[in-house]
C-alpha cells in the first residue's frame, strides 16, 4: 500500500493490479487454510479457526483500503478533468457585447443610440428590482394584516 501512495500516475494502475492479485491470492490461500483448520484436532480447531477468521478480517480491511484509494484517485482525476475543462472554456460576455455592437454598426445604428439602449437596460434593471421590492412589501402587508 505504501508503493501505491508513492506511485506516479502512469504506474498506479499496475501497482493497483498487483495489490489486487495479491489480495485475491491471499483469499484463496485463506479458503484452503479454513479447510485445513477444520481437519485439526478438536482441541486446536477453535484456535485455528479464530486465527483464520482474523486473517480474513485483516485482508478485508486491506481490500477496503484499496477500494478507498481507488475511489479517491478516481474522484481526484475527475476533479482535475473538470478543472481543466473549466479553465479551457472562454467566457464571452465581453465578446458577445462587442459582436452586438458590431452588428448594430452594420445596421447603421450610431454609437449614441447604442449608449441609449445600454442605459435603458441599466435603468430597466433598477425598475425590476424596485417592482420586486414593492411586490414583496405588499405581500407582507397583506399577510400581516389579514392573518
Amino acid at each position: 500500500m505504501g508503493r501505491l501512495e508513492t506511485a506516479d500516475k502512469q504506474s498506479v494502475h499496475l501497482v493497483e493490479n498487483e495489490i489486487q492479485a495479491s489480495i485475491d491470492q491471499i483469499f484463496s490461500c485463506l479458503e484452503r487454510l479454513e479447510i485445513l483448520s477444520s481437519k485439526e484436532p478438536p482441541n486446536k480447531r477453535q484456535n485455528a479457526k479464530l486465527r483464520v477468521d482474523q486473517l480474513k478480517y485483516d485482508v478485508q480491511h486491506l481490500q477496503t483500503a484499496l477500494r478507498n484509494f481507488q475511489h479517491r484517485r478516481h474522484a481526484r482525476e475527475q476533479q482535475e478533468r473538470q478543472r481543466e475543462e473549466l479553465l479551457s472554456r472562454t467566457f464571452t460576455t465581453n465578446g458577445t457585447q462587442k459582436k452586438i455592437l458590431d452588428i448594430a454598426n452594420m445596421l447603421g445604428l450610431s454609437n449614441t443610440v447604442m449608449r441609449l439602449i445600454e442605459k435603458r437596460a441599466f435603468q430597466d434593471k433598477y425598475f425590476m428590482i424596485g417592482g420586486m421590492l414593492v411586490t414583496l412589501t405588499v405581500m407582507f402587508l397583506v399577510v400581516h394584516y389579514l392573518t
